[in-house]
């Protein structure tokens, strides 16, 4: 049922079973206000910082709740964040994947999550490869829902997380230039990223090759920008985030992989066109000589490192959001 979601999943907006149940919830960046975004971000900093002075206090956050992680596609930085950020506040966490569940015996998604809802966890993180399916899930399970990566659709604890390590450099997002690069088509990141950096005044570049950049995609929010030139996305940016080719989500190749990193690579000669400040950021996991340098993964630009670290205290921050009635102050 669920792997015939459609990409852009307008109609299955959730109808929670209460108001209070839907903002413990996150299922996307494009619904979330600013505030919301502002109140996560806020935070993800504050637990940063309890983290680094070892904080005793935090363990006892969630003490005696349960997360469940499900992960119907293939994670290591966001399933392992997960379950790291859940242990740190004192909860428990269940992770199950695909092939090891009752999926693999039949038993439809529906099914499976009602049987996981009976139990009674706090919480259920999950990661499917139709979008849409959180949203879908979202309307039967009165358990908050945490996306951690719906099909092409949304990613967007991925965009928190960058948003976060961008404001650790930058004194706000408003104003800046993003360029975002590579394979936009098929990447969650990219459009929870594009939702997030407008809301906040940024103006971003999609780039890549034309088979990866459609030009609908300027439709999704205001000041975006496309080109289909590496050096014009890079000029006088103040951070390019590198995307990794979708090539699970592809049917057949639909660009030459001998031929990617000579258009679409990032190379030191293309950080020289952009600000002298200028961050370089990917989602991960990287792929040297595909979409980066050895050079440029290793220069002092890359905030790659950050991104993995400040991805569990957003995580922190989200699971503390849907555990409780309210959030900690």
């Amino acid at each position: 049922m669920a792997d015939s979601l459609p990409l852009n999943p307008i109609s299955l907006s959730p109808s929670p079973h209460s108001t209070r149940l839907a903002q413990r919830s996150l299922l996307g960046i494009e619904e979330l206000s600013r505030e919301e975004i502002r109140k996560i971000l806020d935070r993800s900093r504050e637990l940063k910082s309890r983290r680094a002075n070892h904080d005793p206090e935090l363990a006892e956050k969630l003490p005696g709740k349960t997360i469940v992680n499900l992960f119907f596609e293939s994670s290591t930085r966001t399933r392992t964040s997960f379950e790291i950020a859940a242990q740190r506040l004192g909860a428990h966490t269940v992770s199950i994947q695909e092939q090891g569940s009752s999926l693999s015996k039949g038993e439809s998604l529906v099914d499976t999550l009602n049987t996981l809802a009976a139990m009674q966890p706090d919480a259920i993180v999950m990661r499917h490869a139709s979008s849409g399916a959180p949203h879908f899930l979202s309307r039967f399970l009165a358990r908050p829902i945490i996306n951690a990566g719906d099909g092409r659709h949304e990613h967007p604890t991925q965009a928190l997380l960058d948003a976060m390590t961008i404001l650790e450099k930058k004194e706000t997002l408003t104003g800046l230039k993003i360029a975002i690069i590579g394979d936009i088509a098929h990447s969650r990141v990219a459009r929870s990223n594009i939702h997030l950096l407008t809301k906040f005044g940024s103006f971003v570049t999609l780039c890549g090759p034309a088979t990866m950049v459609s030009r609908s995609l300027q439709s999704l929010a205001p000041n975006i920008t496309i080109t289909y030139d590496m050096k014009e996305a890079v000029r006088d940016a103040d951070v390019v985030m590198m995307l990794r080719v979708q090539l699970e989500r592809q049917s057949k190749p639909i660009f030459p992989k001998n031929e990617y990193f000579q258009y679409y690579g990032l190379e030191m000669e293309h950080l020289a066109l952009a600000k002298p400040e200028v961050l370089v950021m990917h989602p991960g996991p990287i792929n040297r000589g595909r979409e980066l340098s050895n050079e440029v993964a290793d220069s002092k630009s890359s905030v790659i490192l950050n991104q993995v670290e400040n991805g569990l205290s957003v995580r922190m921050a989200v699971l503390e959001r849907a555990c409780a009635e309210e959030a900690a102050a």
